[in-house]
């Protein structure tokens, strides 16, 4: 069985059901990635200067830079997870 699924610009492309649980499964781990990169990237270093855990000293622009780009690695990941939702017929 197929369903009919909107791929932008009038283009119509069928998509079994198993197609779309492969959709699913790929925009969670997309998600789960995004959300690992924002804990390892972001919270654990907050969470390690906060408790003063770890013996080496960080330069706080260097602390703010990799913070910010491991954020936009997690929001590029978290919308990878949404455009891959967006083939998906509700």
């Amino acid at each position: 069985m197929t369903r009919q699924c909107a791929a932008g610009k009038g283009t119509v492309v069928a998509m079994s059901l198993v197609e779309n649980e492969q959709a699913k499964l790929l925009a969670a781990a997309l998600n789960t990635a995004a959300t690992s990169s924002f804990t390892i990237g972001v919270l654990a270093p907050l969470a390690a200067s906060y408790y003063s855990l770890g013996s080496t000293h960080v330069p706080l622009s260097t602390a703010i830079l990799g913070g910010m780009l491991w954020f936009a690695g997690a929001i590029m990941l978290h919308m990878g997870a949404r455009h891959v939702l967006r083939g998906l017929i509700p």
